[in-house]
């Protein structure tokens, strides 16, 4: 019946068939500003010719049923924009479930276009556009037929933005970000603030990680507040960053304009079931099956999202509900596929993925990452304890050996402090390559981490991943572990910021040179307003605002968590992470934990950093938007260094000292104690010296020439065991040196430490140096120290074999043909 009523009222209209074409623009101004209420007035007074468009703005209200009458009036008038109702009726029977009735509609579009392209307009050439892109999820290549229909669309009108706007959501589906934000910006040009174009800008700025996403969705907001897609992303922004409560707001407000969203009850129903809200979950599921008795996009979204929050058996059954809705769903066959391998299910993970890239071979994501996995049969599994190791033969040869020692003791004091035990063997891969390491955790190149947990799961770069010096891979591992335990005791729904705070604050706890430290630029963002309250701190993480911001996100949260433990004990950490386990909201746990309230804790923390950095907040400049830093003790530094360029070292020394009052824990690149070290090195005050330098060297994860230093420093001292302790954390720090590992080998034999002297020798021997043989020899010789005659006959044997004229080869088994074995006995080979 109400498609009859439709249909009379726009055959009666006057004037119905013979609209100005200006009408249209009209229109499609008001939809574009948001005025769907006088788009929709102004279109069912515009007769049969604008039926399509009428069905179109329908759509855009959620009003569904109402939209299938409008189209299929376009259909059986013939009118001109017949084949854009066909296209949309294909779009709307495949939002409803009906696949085959979309893909056959879809069908009959495509062929027509294929015999008659010549015949159609503009509009005509983007609903083929929009037909072969329903087929694409059949038959991929149907991707490429539909962007020649949209590209034959702007050739045939350069100022159709419809078919632009398309153009760049196809190439983003299809991961080209490059062309899709060249598209969007091709819409600018002509119309330089379309909403559509803005939020396609928005969605290509969060495929690439930038931090203008969320600006720029807000911007396509301000110019079309009914936007549903702008609310939805926002939504997502908002949930991602667990801010349940705006993420609820932006799907209820996108709900608000088209109640029959799909997308809209997803992102609802996600942000219920992660809030703990399962009244709302269920209404937003049946909502969801109203439209769409088999909602596979429902689960799958709901599963996405669990996934960034770390929920990672959620997620498992979230995608295998989509996928007992429909088999074909790349993206939960992604989400369930990325997950077994997170899990360290890499057989069932493979083939899953393997399925996702033949429906989609467009996905860079699965085909770099089944790639990857190629490559990984030829790395190598080590057991050892309590840990199963994965990675390239000369890695694990060489790392190994200190790795496994530090994450046995690393486990064990961290079961102690978080009263948690994860199921092992706790898999660890180290990767050689930095590209690897980033496509094993989001399946593209570009990853900015060092390392990443997924629970009982650990993935690492390799040392060898990054430049010399570029970071402390033991500090990295112990981060890493610390997730498996915070994650694991708090059911996997520990906020980001709590997570990492405390993985960094156990770092600094594992040893004092490990961890971030307090740096200008830190304090000078501080003091400028530009890092996050504690009740925001997730923002941080998840939608930085500036380059740098992340880390300083890093650094903040593990002060917070600092402040917790201070003020209410290790107990409190341990019982917040419990109170997430049980579902709780993070302002339920700091009521019921912290005793306070998240704004509570804003002005806490505030005083209590304020207080812990008063003496260097004093010299150091608040930050402007461009980071850019000062103060008196920038300036001191500045003019230190500037005096010992000009060979005045004793005026360079007063203005260090100057500087180093001002700020007393800093211990980074530029700091005081480095050049105040140098001079008075260059004095012959080698204590003097020595004393400067470990102002560095404890504080400072990274500084490798500053622990060489030290070594030397300590060695001219007479300090030998001393001087071991910097080249063991140069270690940490690059592990590929061998003529560090030499040398601690002869220190520790100076000192009798023989077993640290022949497990720095067998490192020295993996880590295949230019004279081999020569590596060996002194293998042996560490072992015939060590008392071990067995083994150091067997590789001095291997040495002689190689070559049989080397004399001290020949020396040395000669005596060790004399010295007792084990059980007194002498040898007669």
């Amino acid at each position: 019946m109400r498609r009859m009523i439709l249909m009379c009222m726009l055959a009666t209209t006057p004037g119905a068939w013979r609209q100005p074409p200006d009408v249209r623009i009209q229109i499609r101004a008001l939809v574009d500003a948001g005025q769907l209420g006088e788009a929709e007035r102004m279109a069912r007074g515009g007769g049969v010719v604008l039926a399509s468009l009428l069905g179109d703005i329908l759509v855009e209200r959620g009003k569904l049923a109402e939209a299938d009458s409008a189209y299929q009036v376009a259909l059986n008038a013939d009118a001109t924009a017949r084949r854009s109702a066909e296209a949309a009726l294909a779009e709307l029977a495949l939002e409803r479930g009906n696949r085959n009735d979309a893909l056959r509609r879809a069908e009959t579009l495509a062929s027509e276009y294929e015999r008659t392209s010549s015949q159609f307009s503009a509009d005509d050439h983007v609903a083929a556009g929009r037909a072969f892109v329903i087929l694409g999820s059949r038959t991929p290549d149907a991707a490429r037929s539909a962007l020649r229909a949209f590209d034959d669309a702007v050739a045939h009108d350069a100022r159709n933005v419809d078919a632009r706007l398309r153009i760049g959501s196809l190439f983003l589906d299809r991961y080209n970000s490059p062309d899709a934000k060249a598209a969007f910006n091709e819409v600018l040009k002509q119309q330089p603030r379309n909403a559509r174009a803005l939020l396609g800008l928005s969605r290509v700025a969060d495929f690439e990680g930038k931090d203008d996403a969320m600006g720029l969705v807000r911007a396509s907001l301000a110019e079309n507040p009914s936007l549903v897609g702008a609310h939805v992303l926002l939504a997502r922004f908002h949930l991602e960053a667990e801010h349940y409560d705006s993420s609820s707001a932006e799907a209820r407000a996108a709900l608000g304009i088209n109640a029959s969203s799909m997308a809209a009850w997803s992102l609802l129903g996600a942000t219920a079931l992660l809030a703990g809200d399962s009244a709302q979950y269920a209404a937003a599921l049946a909502a969801a099956r109203r439209l769409n008795p088999r909602p596979a996009a429902f689960f799958a979204e709901i599963a996405d999202a669990v996934v960034k929050q770390r929920r990672y058996g959620d997620a498992v059954r979230f995608a295998r509900e989509a996928l007992a809705l429909d088999s074909t769903s790349v993206r939960a066959l992604g989400v369930l596929g990325t997950t077994e391998l997170r899990s360290g299910n890499l057989d069932a993970g493979r083939a899953t993925l393997e399925k996702a890239f033949a429906l989609d071979p467009f996905n860079l994501w699965h085909k770099n990452t089944l790639d990857l996995l190629d490559e990984m049969r030829g790395f190598r599994t080590v057991d050892r304890g309590r840990f199963r190791f994965v990675a390239p033969p000369k890695e694990a040869e060489a790392l190994l050996p200190s790795l496994a020692p530090l994450l046995e003791a690393a486990f064990d004091t961290l079961a102690r402090l978080y009263q948690y035990v994860p199921p092992v063997p706790v898999r660890l891969e180290i990767y050689s390559r930095h590209a690897d390491f980033s496509v094993r955790t989001v399946g593209l190149a570009g990853l900015g981490a060092l390392g990443v947990s997924f629970g009982p799961v650990l993935a690492m770069d390799a040392p060898s991943a990054r430049d010399r010096g570029d970071f402390n891979w033991g500090s990295t591992a112990w981060h890493e572990l610390t997730h498996t335990f915070t994650l694991g005791s708090s059911g996997n729904r520990a906020p980001r910021w709590l997570s990492e705070g405390l993985s960094v604050l156990e770092e600094r706890r594992a040893r004092s040179e490990w961890g971030a430290g307090v740096t200008v630029e830190f304090l000078a963002a501080y003091l400028g307003g530009r890092i996050r309250p504690v009740s925001r701190l997730n923002d941080g993480f998840v939608r930085p605002r500036y380059e740098g911001e992340t880390i300083f996100s890093y650094y903040d949260a593990s002060l917070v968590c600092e402040m917790i433990e201070q003020q209410n004990g290790m107990s409190a950490i341990v019982a917040m992470l419990q109170a997430y386990r049980d579902g709780l909201e993070t302002s339920v746990v700091f009521a019921r934990v912290l005793r306070s309230t998240p704004e509570q804790m804003d002005v806490r923390f505030d005083a209590w950093l304020r207080a812990k950095f008063s003496v260097a907040m004093k010299s150091i400049a608040a930050s402007d938007e461009k980071g850019s830093t000062g103060g008196a003790f920038v300036s001191a530094v500045r003019a230190g260094a500037d005096m010992l360029a000009r060979q005045q070292p004793d005026s360079a020394r007063e203005t260090l000292l100057r500087a180093q009052a001002m700020f007393p824990e800093y211990a980074s690149s530029g700091a005081p104690a480095l050049l105040l070290a140098a001079i008075a090195r260059d004095k012959g005050d080698l204590r003097g010296a020595l004393e400067q330098i470990v102002r560095v060297t404890q504080h400072d994860e990274t500084s490798l020439e500053a622990n060489l230093l030290e070594a030397d420093l300590r060695e001219k001292l007479g300090d030998v065991a001393g001087a071991m302790i910097p080249l063991q954390r140069t270690t940490w720090i690059w592990p590929y040196d061998v003529g560090v590992h030499a040398r601690l080998a002869e220190l520790a034999a100076r000192i009798g430490d023989h077993a640290v002297a022949v497990s720095e020798r067998r490192t020295v021997l993996a880590l295949n140096p230019t004279d081999a043989l020569e590596a060996r020899y002194q293998l042996a010789r560490a072992l015939a120290e060590a008392g071990d005659t067995a083994g150091a006959r067997t590789e001095v044997l291997r040495v002689l074999e190689a070559a049989p004229s080397f004399e001290r080869a020949q020396s040395l088994l000669l005596d060790l043909r004399t010295a007792p074995t084990p059980d007194h006995q002498e040898d007669s080979a």
